[in-house]
């Protein structure tokens, strides 16, 4: 399989897979800021109760679970690919 048709069959996988990772950090960045902070939602940049820390500590939070998760998932989908078809995807 040519490496252009690879990657343009990979695209809908990679969306869906992309997709449900936004999900799947979403979830996992609510429970763990409920736990670290009691609060049972993160803060809005623009609550002027909210202090600068807590708004900044929240967003850094966060965009670091995004950013694992979507890896982690990136990662998982392009393994799969390969022993479904014997070719990395990209």
């Amino acid at each position: 399989m040519s490496k252009a048709i690879n990657k343009a069959a990979y695209k809908p996988v990679g969306l869906l897979l992309g997709m449900g990772a936004g999900v799947l950090a979403g979830a996992l960045f609510k429970k763990i800021w409920e736990t670290a902070s009691g609060d049972g939602e993160a803060p809005d940049p623009v609550d002027e109760e909210r202090g600068w820390g807590e708004v900044l500590a929240a967003a850094a939070l966060q965009g670091a679970i995004f950013a694992v998760v979507r890896a982690a998932v990136d990662r998982g989908g392009a393994v799969g690919v390969r022993r479904m078809t014997g070719h990395w995807p990209r």
